[in-house]
């Protein structure tokens, strides 16, 4: 009696490998059998899968969604359709799939035996394919298209190149197209527009930006502010980056709290009044903060980067400033259209900001809720050795802004003076 379409599962976890060899691109990839739904399952009494006539619909469920959904490139050419190899059941407690030569060898392995008691809900689909190729040396992408497997889809994916180096990925849903083994010039792209992508998502992260410069409204006002700003949050995205940021679960809402603070301090000085020097000031403290926030939405990306982590840091941040001009380009000229009269240039900003201010401290309010169901942290030496680590760099950064602060007033002075002669 056949089995067709269920219910959609919760989550489904995909296992996969990906390996040129030779003329062809083998794909392993381990599925559950409760996630293939339309598939004409052979059963026998009490609704158990019958080993002896399933060969068939074993290979249409892997052709069904795996083979016509996955997408594969090789040096940006799509790839031909692949051939299924092999397809077998295997039961959920099989631990094969942890290495690549295991899992090719358990799908060479004797099938489970005909009399085996399994409903198709309960075991694993494992399944080899291979795609043609002319060069195994040849940069290869991949589009999953897995998403319609389940609710939530996980993908542990593992790729060995032709040199035997084997890189690991770890993507949710719909990732797009994944370069394998990233060149240096394909790592910078993808950094850069995932840096762009996410300052203009960041709704908290505009938030702020357009309190900083309500108030200054001529161009060489903002340089220096945003100048400030973008070195301040571009040191704590390497630096949290690359693994010096504190890993305890209350970190990251403490950063947002504290990114939801920032806003609400600058509405409210913009409401009291500032000057461009104070600004600046504020602005590099506060993109400090920012940075971390900035690391948050980078950390489940850096396996995208190869072998290129500083170059795609680097191209995070170009986004993220590619962003930031964008919105400014934008912000700027449309407060100078609102504030054309002087009269009403004070209202604005005070409106402006009080509406900003509004909503930061709403977002204080519901991340200061969320932070407090943390246990207080107890310090433990590697904490301890963390935060003298950070101490050296505020004091090497600190040394730095005051070395600059003070060549300013220098050239200054020497230019008051030339004036004055």
């Amino acid at each position: 009696m056949p089995l067709h379409a269920h219910d959609v599962p919760d989550t489904v976890r995909v296992i996969a490998y990906i390996k040129p060899q030779g003329n062809a691109l083998l794909v392993l990839a381990r599925v559950p059998l409760n996630a293939l739904r339309d598939v004409d399952v052979p059963q026998r009494a009490g609704g158990y899968i019958d080993f002896s006539k399933v060969d068939s619909a074993l290979h249409n469920a892997a052709k069904l969604w795996l083979a016509d959904e996955m997408v594969v490139f090789a040096n940006g050419q799509r790839l031909s359709e692949p051939s299924i190899q092999k397809a077998r059941i295997s039961l959920s407690s099989a631990r094969t799939f942890h290495q690549w030569d295991t899992a090719l060898a358990y799908l060479d392995a004797p099938p489970l035996p005909k009399e085996t008691l399994l409903y198709w809900n309960q075991g694993m689909l494992d399944v080899l394919m291979s795609y043609p190729i002319s060069d195994e040396h040849a940069a290869f992408s991949i589009q999953p298209n897995l998403e319609r497997l389940g609710v939530h889809v996980a993908i542990s994916l593992r790729f060995i190149n032709a040199r035997g180096a084997e890189r690991a990925f770890e993507l949710q849903a719909d990732p797009g197209v994944v370069e394998l083994d990233p060149n240096r010039w394909q790592a910078v792209r993808t950094f850069t527009v995932l840096g762009f992508a996410h300052i203009l998502d960041g709704i908290d992260h505009l938030l702020f930006l357009l309190c900083l410069v309500v108030p200054f409204r001529r161009f060489w006002s903002l340089v220096g502010i945003i100048t400030a700003f973008t070195l301040a949050h571009s040191i704590t995205l390497l630096i949290a980056a690359v693994g010096y940021a504190p890993q305890a679960l209350w970190f990251a809402p403490l950063v947002e709290l504290l990114i939801a603070a920032s806003i609400l301090y600058t509405a409210i000085e913009n409401v009291f009044g500032t000057t461009t020097r104070r600004r600046w000031l504020m602005a590099l403290l506060f993109g400090f903060v920012h940075g971390f926030g900035f690391s948050f939405g980078l950390q489940q990306k850096m396996q995208l980067a190869g072998e290129h982590l500083v170059s795609a840091l680097l191209a995070f941040n170009l986004g993220v400033e590619f962003g930031q001009l964008l919105v400014l380009a934008f912000i700027v000229p449309l407060l100078n259209l609102l504030m054309r009269r002087t009269t009403i240039s004070r209202a604005v900003t005070l409106i402006l900001s009080a509406g900003v201010g509004h909503i930061a401290w709403h977002w204080m309010v519901e991340r200061y809720d969320l932070l407090a169901k943390f246990p207080r942290p107890t310090l433990e030496a590697s904490d301890l050795a963390l935060m003298l680590r950070w101490l050296i760099v505020l004091i090497v950064f600190s040394t730095m802004v005051w070395l600059v602060q003070q060549w300013r007033q220098a050239r200054s002075l020497r230019k008051s003076a030339s004036k004055i002669d």
